[in-house]
C-alpha cells in the first residue's frame, strides 16, 4: 500500500487546521473582551502569574508581546480562508471578475461594521478607522486585487507596501510629526489628523492597513501552499523556513536600530517578526491537526472558527454592553456577596462564566449548521 503524502482532509474537504487555529484567535480575543486577562492580573496585583498574563496585553510601544501577534494571526488567517473559498469558485466555473463585487460587498460590509464598533465603544456616532475590521476591509481587497499573481509577484509587491510605508514614516517630516517612531508624533497620527481630525491616544494609526495588507497577502499564499498538491513536508518546510526568515529580517531591523519593532504603527519590523511567529504556529497547528489527525477535541476551537466574525461582532457589542455584567451578576458577585470569595477571585470566576457562555452560543449555532457570513 502506497501512503499517501498529501494531508488528509475532513468530510467536507476543509483544512481543519485553518478552523482550529482561527478558533483559538477568537478564544483568545473573547477572553480580553470578558476581561479575563485583567481579572487574572489583579488576583495577585503585586506579581500576576510571574508577569506572564502580561503576555496578553498591548506591548506599550516598543517591544514584543504575545498578544500583539493575534491581529496579524486574524489578519493572515482571513488570507488563507479567501483563497481557499476562491479556489472552489474557480473549480465551479466562477471567474475573477465575477467574483469581485462579492469581495467589494464583503469589504464594504466590514468596514461599516469596524465604524459602527468604535460608534458602540464611544456611546455616540464617532469617524473612527482604528479597529481590526476596518483595517480587514482594506487589506482583504487588495490581496484579492493581486491573488492571482505568482508568488514572488505577491511577494514583491507586498514588499513594496512595506518599503512605501517606511519611506513615508521616514521622509515625510511635518511639524509636530517629525520623529517617525515616537508616539502621536509620527506620519500615521498626521494622517488621523486628516482622516479623522484626531489623534488616537494609544497610539494607534489608520494607515496600519497598508503594510499590514502584507499579513492578508501572505495569508493568501499560505493558503494556495497548504491546498496545493505538494507533498506534506514541502509544506510544513516551506512555513518553517518564511517563518524563520521573517523572524530574522524583524529581529534584525529591531536590535541593528534601522527600525524598531513597533506594533501600533506596523512598521516593516514588526511585520516581518509577527508573521514570523504565526508561520510557525500554522505550521505546528497544521502538522497536529491535518497531518497527525489529532482532531479528537479539534471541535472546542472549530465551533468558534466558523462563526468568527460573529462572534466577534458578538462579544464586542452584546457581550462588552451587556451579558459580561449579567453574567457577573449569577456567578462572581454571588459568590461575592454570599460566600465572601475575594474580589479578585470572583471577577476571574465571572470572566470564565462569560467566556463559557459566549462559546457555548457557538456551540449552538454549529450543532444548527448556522454559520453567519459577510
Amino acid at each position: 500500500m502506497v501512503e499517501s503524502t498529501n494531508a488528509p482532509r475532513s468530510a467536507s474537504g476543509r483544512l481543519v487546521s485553518l478552523d482550529v487555529m482561527r478558533g483559538i484567535i477568537m478564544i483568545l480575543l473573547c477572553g480580553e473582551s470578558c476581561r479575563l486577562y485583567e481579572a487574572i492580573k489583579h488576583v495577585d496585583p503585586a506579581q500576576p502569574m510571574g508577569g506572564l498574563i502580561d503576555q496578553f496585553f498591548h506591548h506599550p510601544w516598543h517591544g514584543l508581546r504575545f498578544w500583539d501577534l493575534v491581529q496579524p494571526a486574524f489578519m493572515f488567517m482571513a488570507g488563507a480562508a479567501m483563497f481557499i473559498s476562491y479556489s472552489r469558485k474557480l473549480a465551479k466555473g466562477q471567474s475573477w471578475q465575477s467574483n469581485m463585487p462579492h469581495i467589494l460587498s464583503r469589504s464594504l460590509k466590514l468596514f461599516i461594521c469596524g465604524v459602527a464598533l468604535h460608534c458602540v465603544y464611544a456611546g455616540k456616532p464617532v469617524w473612527e478607522l482604528w479597529n481590526v475590521l476596518t483595517q480587514l476591509a482594506f487589506t482583504t481587497l487588495v490581496a484579492y486585487l493581486v491573488i492571482e499573481k505568482s508568488y514572488l509577484w505577491q511577494i514583491a509587491f507586498s514588499f513594496g507596501l512595506l518599503l512605501l510605508t517606511e519611506l513615508a514614516y521616514r521622509l515625510i517630516l511635518l511639524p509636530g510629526f517629525s520623529e517617525p517612531f515616537v508616539m502621536g508624533h509620527n506620519f500615521g497620527a498626521y494622517m488621523d489628523t486628516l482622516l479623522m481630525g484626531k489623534i488616537n491616544s494609544d497610539g494607534w494609526v489608520a494607515i496600519n492597513c497598508i503594510p499590514t495588507s502584507a499579513h492578508t497577502i501572505w495569508g493568501v499564499l499560505a493558503g494556495k501552499l497548504l491546498i496545493s498538491k505538494n507533498a506534506i513536508g514541502y509544506k510544513i518546510k516551506a512555513l518553517l523556513l518564511a517563518g524563520i526568515i521573517a523572524l530574522l529580517i524583524g529581529f534584525s531591523l529591531d536590535l541593528s536600530g534601522v527600525t524598531p519593532i513597533i506594533k501600533r504603527i506596523s512598521i516593516s519590523s514588526f511585520i516581518f517578526a509577527s508573521v514570523g511567529w504565526v508561520l510557525l504556529i500554522l505550521a505546528a497547528v497544521y502538522w497536529l491537526v491535518d497531518v497527525k489527525q489529532n482532531i479528537k477535541y479539534a471541535w472546542v476551537f472549530t465551533v468558534v472558527g466558523m462563526n468568527a466574525i460573529f462572534i466577534y461582532l458578538f462579544f464586542e457589542t452584546v457581550g462588552m454592553q451587556w451579558l459580561n455584567d449579567k453574567v457577573a451578576i449569577f456567578t462572581g458577585d454571588l459568590l461575592h456577596q454570599f460566600l465572601n470569595v475575594p474580589l479578585g477571585l470572583a471577577a476571574l470566576i465571572s470572566a470564565v462564566a462569560t467566556l463559557l457562555a459566549e462559546w457555548g452560543l457557538c456551540y449552538w449555532l454549529y450543532k444548527r449548521n448556522i454559520f453567519f457570513k459577510l
